[in-house]
């Protein structure tokens, strides 16, 4: 497989034959107004894409794994062909992905396979408590092809119990989770921080960890500088990549 890590969740996938666009946030730097209630009020993207859009959209599929602006952006509705092969993590947000045009969408739990790649639906946590329930539902995936290694993708997720049964469940042997420590002014981070990605690591050793969704929306406080140096005193440095935007990684 090749990972190239795009901005924030952003990940252009070449995985058995394949390629998928994942959770594409494409707007230019400062195109959008902060996300409110938050220490850091600078517009979003706080960062430029390392590419251009055009050479971003041209996928086999495109998986949005949840409808959160900074993963599925009015930009990215302008960008991609409207009979793209559009993938929700369930028929709501599918329903709503056809709203904005695009005429060929499914539940990614509809489709199972694109050729010999399956396909699964894991769940997870963005946040805790009522801050947790009024981010919604969000989704992960799991890629599985006979000639490459299983990939989990964790989507917008803290470590909760739902990673854990999917690391048990499908045994990855590479993890993609999304970083940043993502916080407003009150309540716990709604993304993974330094010690959410370190027990991912405990609950799953043997797997290659890639941190993605890092410093590109304005309430992520978690910079890659902090975050390599945890991973260095930890000794895990062969363990848990933190990619640079633009830069791509063949496992």
């Amino acid at each position: 497989m090749k990972i190239t890590q795009i901005r924030n969740a952003t990940i252009v996938l070449e995985y058995g034959g394949n390629t998928f666009l994942i959770d594409p946030y494409l707007a230019p730097k400062g195109a959008y107004p902060p996300v409110v209630n938050t220490a850091n009020p600078v517009n979003n993207p706080t960062a430029e894409l390392p590419v251009a859009v055009e050479d971003i959209v041209t996928a086999d599929a495109v998986i949005v794994t949840h409808l959160h602006p900074d993963h599925f952006d009015a930009e990215a509705i302008r960008a991609i062909p409207k009979d793209a092969n559009m993938i929700a993590q369930s028929d709501e947000d599918a329903e709503v992905i056809r709203k904005h045009g695009f005429n060929s969408v499914q539940a990614i739990e509809r489709i199972g396979h694109i050729g010999e790649v399956r396909l699964s639906r894991t769940r997870g946590q963005h946040g805790t408590g009522e801050i947790g329930k009024l981010m919604g539902n969000v989704s992960g995936v799991v890629f599985e092809h006979p000639e490459e290694k299983t990939l989990y993708i964790a989507g917008d997720t803290i470590w909760c119990s739902e990673v854990e049964d999917a690391i048990r469940i499908h045994r990855p042997d590479v993890i993609i989770v999304n970083g940043g420590s993502a916080q407003f002014l009150h309540g716990d981070p709604i993304t993974m921080g330094k010690d959410d990605i370190y027990r991912t690591h405990l609950a799953a050793p043997q797997s290659a960890i890639i941190v993605s969704h890092m410093e590109s929306v304005n309430h992520c406080f978690l910079s890659r500088r902090e975050l390599k140096s945890f991973i260095e005193e930890k000794d895990l440095t062969g363990h848990i990549t933190v990619p640079d935007d633009g830069e791509s990684m063949v496992l």
